[in-house]
């Protein structure tokens, strides 16, 4: 089996750890924390955690998860238990374990894009049929319910796309969710969302979990928890004979989680108001200053009003999107993610969430588009 090169990830990382990276726009996880900064945000006793730290039994935690990690997040969700909560090794150990938990070379998938590449890549290399529905700019990145409807037939297995998405941030209100659950109905299909960025917004934001049940959803420790280095993800499944076939498969990848992570995890679920405040904080105060900075930049717009940590960025130069980036940061030393990753031309992704000297670095991207301009690149027709 061949699958292909992970575009997002196989070009961001290496950036991120390049000599050249001094101004990091380009992440989306909200302003890591350390175990201290926890602590005080929490209210925990962090004397007591080190105390049982020391005494913690390093062997194989429970196979199902820490009971405590379980229900923390199934009270995230409306009617959910802990038992419909299976504990994965990060967002994408929770994207793949449905993939291939799910998927057979028979079935076909409608992919709303852009989409996060596991969820069409690993399909597509299990020889599952890949049918794309594309969120189109011009639209404000609402989902066409009509070309949806129109992909979806007796052999759909699922629906399959991120809320908010990423890269734009565009969020599906609760008639559009009900729209798609009723599409999924008539063919008898899944809806799988990864809802990695859920829980920004300060009014309880619906899951599909919450509305329908042949609903598969994904989260994880990493975007707006900040707390990406626990690699807690989930998956969250309301049908027991479809959980044990995922059990099965997270069982050939990874076994079962780490016994620290989920603790430290559970622990600051307990207190997770407080730790989506904090996020809040962070990115409605760079959201302004980016929002300021397109603005007054002829040549960039920003489509959606975005729900999670990032814009998907689109600029009016004849520069491909890789290429951007590349100079960019060769140049300025400025870090955006390139829309190629997201089969997105003439766009970056810029965080709203993690950003040292954000004024700076916008400053710098600027001053790299007006050299490109003096340097003739053209400038596209809106």
């Amino acid at each position: 089996m061949r699958i292909d090169s992970f575009d997002l990830e196989n070009w961001l990382n290496p950036a991120c750890d390049s000599e050249k990276n001094k101004y990091y726009l380009g992440g989306s996880c909200v302003l890591p924390m350390t175990v201290e900064e926890l602590f005080e945000l929490t209210g925990e006793d962090m004397d007591a955690f080190l105390k049982d730290l020391a005494k913690m039994n390093l062997g194989y935690p429970r196979f199902e998860g820490t009971p405590q990690t379980r229900q923390a997040i199934a009270d995230m969700y409306r009617g959910i238990q802990a038992e419909d909560v299976i504990l994965c090794h990060g967002g994408t150990g929770a994207n793949s374990t449905v993939c291939y938990g799910l998927l057979d070379p028979e079935d076909n998938i409608v992919s709303i894009m852009p989409n996060y590449q596991q969820f069409f890549s690993i399909p597509r290399s299990i020889g599952t049929e890949v049918r794309d529905v594309w969120l189109k700019p011009e639209a404000g990145y609402v989902l066409d319910m009509e070309e949806l409807r129109s992909r979806v037939d007796q052999n759909t297995k699922a629906i399959m796309f991120t809320n908010p998405n990423n890269p734009t941030g565009a969020l599906l209100r609760l008639d559009e969710m009900q729209e798609i659950i009723e599409i999924a109905k008539a063919a008898d299909a899944w809806v799988i969302c990864d809802e990695m960025y859920r829980g920004l917004d300060e009014e309880y934001m619906p899951s599909f979990v919450d509305l329908y049940e042949k609903a598969i959803v994904t989260a994880s420790s990493s975007k707006i928890y900040s707390m990406a280095g626990t690699r807690v993800g989930w998956i969250i499944c309301r049908d027991a004979q479809t959980r044990k076939t995922l059990f099965n498969w997270r069982s050939y990848d990874s076994i079962c989680g780490g016994v620290f992570d989920e603790w430290i995890f559970g622990l600051a679920l307990k207190h997770r108001e407080k730790i989506f405040a904090r996020s809040r904080g962070i990115v409605e105060a760079n959201k302004k200053v980016i929002d300021r900075w397109i603005e007054k930049n002829p040549y960039l717009h920003q489509y959606a009003d975005s729900y999670s940590t990032t814009y998907l960025v689109h600029y009016d130069l004849d520069v491909p999107a890789q290429k951007f980036a590349d100079d960019l940061l060769d140049r300025k030393g400025v870090l955006v993610c390139h829309g190629d990753c997201f089969y997105m031309p003439h766009t970056f992704r810029i965080t709203l969430s993690h950003a040292h000297e954000l004024e700076t670095g916008l400053a710098l991207i600027d001053e790299y588009m007006q050299e490109l301009i003096e340097e003739g690149v053209p400038i596209l027709s809106k």
